[in-house]
């Protein structure tokens, strides 16, 4: 029971609620599969992969330093988001392979559109950033 706890306060810290679609991106053997699973648990559903083109409601990005260009990462994650659909960033914490400096999320969020409204600590080597459209962008779709 303590085990499912925690776990499910992984989804919890992220925002995961029951019906929520949550699209994964950057999908490779590093990840976090306690995080997965209990955001699975938490929305009742198995995560969407990064080639549907259904409306989701979060978006997980797991992002590595050598993963290739943050921002155009950033636009794809975006592409099938709600409205009110957040992005959430998840790289290697500091000192891990594949590290992505917090200037680097800084630099690139505003570029790709999107505004960084907090960092959490999301699994045991992973940082998450939440990432949302600014309200203007929003109501202008």
């Amino acid at each position: 029971m303590a085990g499912e706890q925690s776990a499910n306060s992984l989804a919890a810290r992220l925002g995961i609620k029951p019906g929520m679609v949550v699209q994964e991106w950057g999908y490779d053997e590093d990840v976090d599969d306690d995080l997965r699973g209990s955001v699975e648990d938490a929305c009742g559903g198995e995560l969407v992969d990064e080639d549907s083109d259904e409306v989701v409601d979060v978006a997980l990005l797991w992002f590595r330093d050598t993963d290739g260009d943050l921002i155009d990462a950033l636009v794809d994650a975006g592409t099938s988001l709600a409205d009110s659909g957040v992005i959430w960033l998840l790289s290697p914490k500091s000192g891990r392979p594949g590290h992505v400096a917090p200037s680097d999320v800084t630099e690139a969020a505003p570029t790709a559109g999107l505004s960084q409204t907090s960092s959490i600590s999301a699994a045991p080597d992973w940082s998450g950033t939440r990432l949302v459209a600014p309200k203007t962008a929003r109501s202008r779709r």
